[in-house]
């Protein structure tokens, strides 16, 4: 038998013009179909367009195990500029071991830093390389080397990368125009390098069969040949898979692995699967996957985290890039929170409770948001957090994905050359909603709840039973949707509103425990001056009142109220 093949994939990430595409040619030895920058377009600008691919194989080395075998680094070159941040984002969800490509005479850019935060969402390992070392005047090369290893260093120390391998290289001495003949500086130790930080990543193959394809070809009297990676799961010669965004189901006629046939081949392998004859052009990228395994969705409840590097809060009803699975659409957002009970309770991993209250959120709670006002009134200024925040989003056409997916929200119209991270939040899909109209049909499943706080005054005592308030309602509210609701008079005792009073927003409320004498005595002294000031003119009304004001009565109604309740009702504890 041929001996074993051991495949890892490398992404390669950077900065546009790092030279990320001059290192996987300087490092690979066999070119995979999609490789090296494929589109004639990007050939001209000499930008990488695609996720290209290509391969590099090595002995084994002895922490993979003993025995005849080789090991094969699949090199995912991801583009660098920004609108293919979704490229990116997509070829994230395969990669075990990242390259971030720093050009040593400039150091971290900005894309570099958006590229560590998909880094650190998507990937376990990461090996720094410092690019185009020629470009340093030979005399002083090691110093600025060693200055621009310390400054990397420095960055990656609070990122799960922190003591990650640094290696200097000039993948292309001279650059792009100089001569073939010109050989790589530090590319060798680079593999040795990259030998020693493999592993055998974690392959499962059971699940759903899902993959993304990133290249589409027809080949004469065989069919249409699609490569590209496994997400999950595993797929058979004479398996059916679904291609959702054409709506078909085609039989697998034949399979390669690196140019071998191959029958069988599971997540994590690169693989060319050939099934009968559509046009390829309907189908340059996108996922293939077992029949009726993705479910297209028009709304979600995601787990979510904020990016640390982003800038700015994330708002209730803003619009974000959100990218879920392999497409970016539009989305609006709303948070929300564990109900103020639960802020501790430990993490539920990847299912979504509807029996739970939930609190609604102005925005992502994180340690510089605004303290809500009912900290502001207990005293306590710095916010609490809780240990999990969910989103609702609402997407502005359908997504097709997999049931448990990876979900990245971003601003990928910020102005690219403002020097920050478009990157805004992380999340797991925890529930998509297939219904059209999931706002009848779903939401009101959700149990989202606002707190709700009203102030008023007491006007004046009717008898020892009720008083009459102002205040609370505006003149044109239903009062009557409010009868029987409890409030509390600021002197402590305990009220149900009883109906309105007369035309102007008034009400009374009765209080069945009876008013302290004390209230009494506050609230008749307040009247008296009314009446007092009643004799005379206007004017003077108007200072008394001022004064009366200073120590009036306040009733106050709290209530909540379900976002997604249809009828509105009013909750109180």
């Amino acid at each position: 038998p041929p001996p074993r093949v051991f495949n890892v994939n490398v992404g390669v990430l950077g900065h546009i013009d790092s030279g990320k595409t001059a290192l996987a040619r300087a490092l690979s030895t066999t070119g995979s179909t999609a490789a090296f920058d494929r589109a004639p377009q990007s050939r001209a600008r000499g930008i990488t367009l695609d996720l290209g691919f290509s391969c590099l194989r090595t002995a084994l080395p002895p922490q993979l195990g003993p025995g005849p075998g080789e090991l094969q680094f699949t090199l995912v070159d991801c583009p660098g500029h920004a609108s293919l941040i979704r490229t990116i984002i997509g070829g994230a969800q395969i990669i075990d071991l990242m390259m971030l490509v720093i050009d040593v005479t400039k150091g971290m850019q900005t894309q570099s830093a958006e590229c560590l935060v998909i880094g650190q969402i998507a990937c376990q390992k990461m090996v720094v390389v410092l690019n185009k070392i020629d470009l340093l005047p030979e005399a002083k090369r090691q110093s600025a080397i060693e200055k621009m290893t310390k400054k990397m260093q420095k960055t990656l120390e609070n990122t799960k990368f922190c003591g990650c391998p640094i290696v200097a290289v000039a993948a292309k001495p001279g650059g792009p125009e100089a001569p073939e003949s010109e050989n790589p500086l530090g590319v060798t130790e680079l593999i040795e390098v990259l030998k020693s930080q493999a592993y055998l990543p974690s392959r499962d193959p059971s699940g759903h069969f899902l993959m993304a394809v990133d290249h589409c070809f027809s080949i004469k009297g065989q069919g249409t040949v699609m490569t590209g990676t496994i997400l999950s799961g595993s797929v058979s010669l004479g398996d059916n898979v679904e291609i959702p965004a054409l709506k078909v189901t085609k039989k697998v006629k034949s399979m390669q692995m690196f140019h071998n046939p191959v029958t069988y081949a599971m997540q994590g392998d690169r693989v060319g699967i050939c099934v009968t004859q559509f046009d390829p052009k309907l189908l340059e990228r996108g996922l293939i996957c077992t029949p009726e395994s993705l479910h297209t969705i028009h709304a979600a409840i995601i787990s979510l985290k904020k990016i640390q590097y982003y800038r700015g809060a994330l708002q209730t009803k803003a619009k974000f890039h959100i990218t879920v699975g392999h497409e970016t659409v539009m989305g609006r957002v709303m948070f929300f929170s564990p109900a103020p009970a639960d802020f501790n309770e430990e993490i539920q991993e990847n299912i979504f409770d509807f029996d739970k209250d939930y609190l609604y959120q102005e925005e992502y709670l994180s340690k510089d948001s605004n303290p809500s006002e009912e900290n502001k009134e207990n005293g306590r200024s710095e916010v609490q957090l809780p240990k999990q925040q969910w989103a609702l989003l609402e997407f502005e056409k359908p997504v097709t994905c997999p049931k448990l997916c990876l979900v990245i929200g971003s601003k990928l119209d910020t102005d690219i050359h403002a020097n920050t991270c478009r990157l805004a939040f992380h999340g797991v899909l925890l529930q998509g909603m297939e219904d059209k109209n999931y706002a009848e049909t779903f939401l009101p499943k959700l149990k989202v709840y606002k707190q709700k706080h009203k102030e008023g005054q007491v006007e004046r005592v009717m008898d020892d039973h009720s008083v009459i308030g102002r205040s609370l309602f505006k003149k044109e509210t239903n009062i009557q949707i409010f009868v029987g609701l409890k409030v509390k008079l600021s002197t402590g005792e305990e009220g149900i509103i009883d109906g309105g009073f007369g035309q102007s927003g008034k009400f009374k409320i009765r209080i069945p425990g009876g008013l302290k004498p004390e209230t009494k005595m506050l609230l008749s002294a307040a009247s008296k001056k009314k009446s007092k000031a009643g004799k005379g003119d206007a004017n003077k009304e108007d200072e008394s009142s001022k004064n009366d004001s200073a120590q009036p009565v306040t009733i106050t109604l709290l209530f909540k109220r379900y976002v997604f309740d249809t009828q509105k009702k009013m909750i109180q504890s």
